[in-house]
């Protein structure tokens, strides 16, 4: 709200035209305030400059390409399947007015406590656990505000193919759909499905042995990881020197790659990470 004050401080020594300036940087400033905090706003604009009030913020695209977007999306990984963004909103700090154009999962890096505004609908109040994974349907705008003391991170994966039926498997991905209690069975790496679309589908992967015993190496269907908190997750590919996969990271395999995966676990919790898998990636492999 500083435009705004500088905007009533000019007003006031009747610097109109410098105060119309710091008024028209006041109300993009109002794209980050709450629906409540920008409508009073506005009331308070509109006799001063009326077209203001007539107004409606556009919502900022998520980066891609070689388009800049909203600055606490950023851009990680991108191809013909996804776009993959490290969020990060300082603590009591909003996002901007944002658009979501396609179906998306985050993954939450953290604790958090945060208030989804999407435009004209009203808002909803989360609170989330580390790790905590939602699916969600795009071509909605909405702002991200952050009432928590810490930094609210999260993975926004953007699936950039029509997704269709999507239901829950092990793991509570769609909001109030339930899901199924799956016991781990006796095995060495156990994949945990907890969400499947026509186009994809979501593993929670436990690795309950030190020893890499995976047999079957070579991944047919491309597919992205995402580190999670815990023990630590070695990732060796043939080819490349090996490396760890920490919490928050996050690692794209073309479908062919030779991939093993081990981990330090111990007795109290063994190692996992998130892996979502493209189904059609085998037919483009092919080609």
């Amino acid at each position: 709200m500083a435009h705004f004050e500088h905007a009533k401080t000019l007003l006031a020594v009747k610097k109109s035209k410098d105060a119309i300036h710091f008024l028209e940087l006041a109300y993009k400033d109002a794209e980050s305030l709450s629906e409540k905090e920008r409508q009073e706003t506005l009331t308070v604009l509109a006799p001063l400059d009326p077209t203001l009030a007539t107004q409606t913020p556009e919502p900022a695209p998520l980066a891609h390409g070689d388009v800049p977007g909203e600055p606490h999306h950023h851009l990680k990984i991108e191809n013909e399947y996804v776009r993959v963004y490290y969020v990060e909103v300082p603590p009591h700090e909003n996002t901007q007015l944002h658009q979501h154009d396609h179906d998306y999962l985050f993954v939450t890096l953290g604790n958090s406590d945060v208030i989804n505004a999407v435009r004209d609908k009203p808002e909803v109040h989360l609170v989330l656990k580390d790790g905590e994974t939602h699916f969600t349907r795009g071509n909605f705008a909405h702002i991200a505000r952050n009432l928590a003391d810490a930094p609210f991170r999260n993975i926004t994966i953007e699936l950039l193919k029509t997704q269709g039926e999507a239901h829950n498997e092990c793991g509570d991905i769609i909001a109030g759909q339930g899901a199924a209690i799956c016991d781990p069975p006796f095995v060495s790496v156990w994949d945990d499905t907890q969400f499947e679309t026509t186009e994809s589908k979501l593993d929670l992967v436990w690795i309950f042995s030190k020893k890499e015993e995976q047999k079957d190496t070579v991944s047919k269907l491309a597919f992205l990881v995402v580190g999670l908190e815990g023990p630590e997750v070695k990732i060796k590919v043939k080819g490349r020197p090996p490396k760890t996969l920490h919490a928050g990271e996050i690692e794209w395999f073309d479908a062919g790659s030779d991939v093993q995966f081990s981990g330090e676990g111990d007795s109290n919790r063994a190692p996992q990470f998130l892996r979502l898998t493209f189904k059609d990636s085998a037919v483009n492999a092919r080609h």
